[in-house]
């Protein structure tokens, strides 16, 4: 898909908001959703959606989503850092096919990053299961502020 075009509500992301698809959610409040990306491209790695825009990308966003996104994100990505102890960290947002998005659906990546791991491809770290995934998520929330 390119910068342009219609919003899918049959997106991955629109059908987790919606409760058709599980996902294993670190915290959520009106505005946003934060929960662990099923295709981990490093341990702890978190993604953050907006709840009500459908927003396909960072050029069609509401200036007023963005914010609540990036307070979550900010919000988010200590409480990666104080969880997990990484030696950095890598926050992503893609657009457009030839930018790597892969759902279309505004989103947010925050991966912790190791010296000495190295971090998966986007799109191609394998499909992790919830019960590896929900003591990560259980403890960067127990890490919010």
């Amino acid at each position: 898909m390119s910068l342009h075009g219609a919003y899918d509500p049959d997106n991955v992301f629109a059908k987790i908001l919606r409760g058709e698809l599980p996902s294993v959610k670190v915290w959520e409040d009106d505005h946003v959703l934060a929960f662990m990306d099923v295709f981990p491209q490093s341990e702890g790695h978190v993604l953050i959606i907006a709840k009500q825009s459908k927003a396909r990308n960072l050029l069609e966003v509401e200036p007023d989503v963005l914010a609540h996104m990036t307070a979550a994100l900010q919000r988010t990505a200590r409480a990666v850092e104080k969880a997990l102890s990484p030696d950095g960290l890598s926050i992503m947002q893609f657009n457009g096919d030839a930018g790597g998005q892969t759902v279309f659906h505004l989103h947010f990546h925050i991966i912790p990053r190791w010296a000495d791991r190295p971090m998966k491809g986007h799109g191609h770290a394998p499909m992790a299961d919830a019960a590896t995934l929900q003591p990560l998520a259980d403890r960067i929330a127990a890490a919010l502020d």
